[in-house]
C-alpha cells in the first residue's frame, strides 16, 4: 500500500510499489518476424486523493502510450471535479502527460481503455550489442548516469562481473537474472529517495529498485537502458492486489527489448504507459500541496480471443519489443 503524503508544497513523485563497452562486431540485419499473435488488455485504473484546504497540482503518467506496436482504444477518463486539465503527448517518448488542478477535498479518477499490443520477436543469440558510435542519437541520454541510476559509481562492479561476458542480449539478461538474485523483493524497504546504489547495498527493494540496479549495470558497460512503467499482469496475487510496475527497456539489435528484473509480472503482458531515464521522469503521480493518497486501485485483464488472433499473455524464451526502434517511424502520430 502506499502511505500517506505528508503536507508540503514541494513535489512528492509517486512511484510504484512493485517495481521483483562497445560492441565488437557489427550488429546483423534482422530477419523479418511476425507479430502475431497479439495481446489485447482491458486496463483500468482507479485514483483517490484527499486535498488539504489549500487545493494541489497533479502530473499524472497513468494513459497509456499509443505507438505503432500499441494501439489504443475505448478511451475515458473520469473525473469527480469539474477542473480543466490537459493532456500532453511526447512526440518522442509517446509518454502522454495528465496535469490538472484540484480543489479541497475528495479527488476521484477513472481511466479505461483497450490496449492492442502486438510484439516483435526475435531470436536472443541473433541481438548484437550496438557500438557507441553506431547508436541513434535519442539513444544517448540512456548511456549516461541519472538520478536514481549511477552508473559511473559502478563501473568496476559492472566489468568485474560482465566484462568478460560475450557481447550482446545475453549479457543484458545475465545481468537482468544477476540481480534477480542478489536483490529480495520486500515491499515497504524503499522509497523516492532510494537509488540504485542503495539498492546494491540493502539488498532489498521493490520493483523499481530492480529496474534502477539493472539499468545502472547496463549503461555502465554502454548498453543504453530504460527505465518503463506499466501494470504488473501476471504478478503472484500473494504480493498484493494489481500494481502498477516498473521494467526495463535494453537498447540491442537497434531495438528497445523488454526485461522484468524483479520477475514479478508476465513480459508478454506489460503494457507501456512511459519511459524514462529512472523513475523521477515518469512517476505515475507528482503531487505539488498536501495531499492524503490512497492506494490505486487498477485491474488489467487480457481477452482471449484466438479467432480475432488475441491470446493470453505467457512465458517464452524469445526476445520481445514493442518498440520500432529510438524514433517514431515516419509518419506515425502519437496523439
Amino acid at each position: 500500500m502506499l502511505a500517506a503524503l505528508t503536507p508540503t508544497q514541494n513535489p512528492v513523485s509517486v512511484l510504484p510499489r512493485r517495481l521483483n563497452t562497445e560492441g565488437l562486431f557489427a550488429v546483423p540485419r534482422q530477419k523479418s518476424t511476425k507479430t502475431d499473435p497479439r495481446v489485447r488488455l482491458e486496463l483500468q485504473i482507479d485514483l483517490k486523493y484527499d486535498i488539504d484546504c489549500y487545493g494541489a497540482d497533479f502530473i499524472f503518467n497513468i494513459h497509456a502510450a499509443k505507438t505503432p506496436n500499441q494501439r489504443v482504444s475505448n478511451e475515458t477518463l473520469k473525473i469527480n471535479q469539474n477542473v480543466a486539465h490537459t493532456v500532453h503527448t511526447d512526440p518522442a517518448t509517446a509518454n502522454r502527460t495528465l496535469r490538472l488542478h484540484g480543489e479541497p477535498g475528495t479527488l476521484n479518477l477513472s481511466y479505461n481503455a483497450t490496449v492492442d499490443i502486438s510484439h516483435h520477436r526475435a531470436d536472443p543469440s541473433t541481438l548484437a550489442e550496438v557500438p557507441v558510435r553506431d547508436l541513434p542519437a535519442d539513444t544517448l541520454s540512456y548511456i549516461y548516469p541519472s538520478r536514481y541510476c549511477q552508473s559511473d559509481r559502478l563501473l568496476r562492479l559492472a566489468f568485474n562481473e560482465f566484462g568478460a561476458l560475450p557481447q550482446g542480449y545475453g549479457r543484458v539478461q545475465a545481468i537482468c537474472d544477476w540481480v534477480r538474485r542478489h536483490v529480495t523483493f520486500m515491499s515497504n524497504t524503499s522509497d523516492f529517495t532510494t537509488s540504485a546504489v542503495d539498492t546494491l547495498v540493502t539488498k532489498v527493494g521493490v520493483c523499481r529498485d530492480f529496474a534502477h540496479l539493472m539499468i545502472t549495470l547496463c549503461r555502465a558497460l554502454n548498453i543504453p537502458a530504460r527505465f518503463a512503467t506499466g501494470t504488473d499482469y501476471g504478478a503472484d496475487p500473494a504480493l498484493g492486489p494489481p500494481d502498477f510496475h516498473a521494467y526495463v527497456e535494453a537498447f540491442v539489435g537497434n531495438r528497445w527489448y523488454l526485461f522484468d528484473p524483479s520477475g514479478t509480472a508476465i513480459p508478454m503482458g506489460m503494457l507501456r504507459i512511459s519511459t524514462g531515464r529512472d523513475a523521477a521522469d515518469v512517476a505515475f503521480a507528482t503531487i505539488f500541496g498536501g495531499v492524503y493518497a490512497h492506494p490505486p486501485v487498477i485491474r488489467a485483464v487480457a481477452v482471449d480471443d484466438a479467432e480475432r488472433g488475441f491470446v493470453v499473455p505467457e512465458h517464452g524464451t524469445e526476445a520481445l519489443a514493442t518498440d520500432h526502434g529510438a524514433t517514431m517511424p515516419s509518419g506515425f502520430i502519437a496523439s
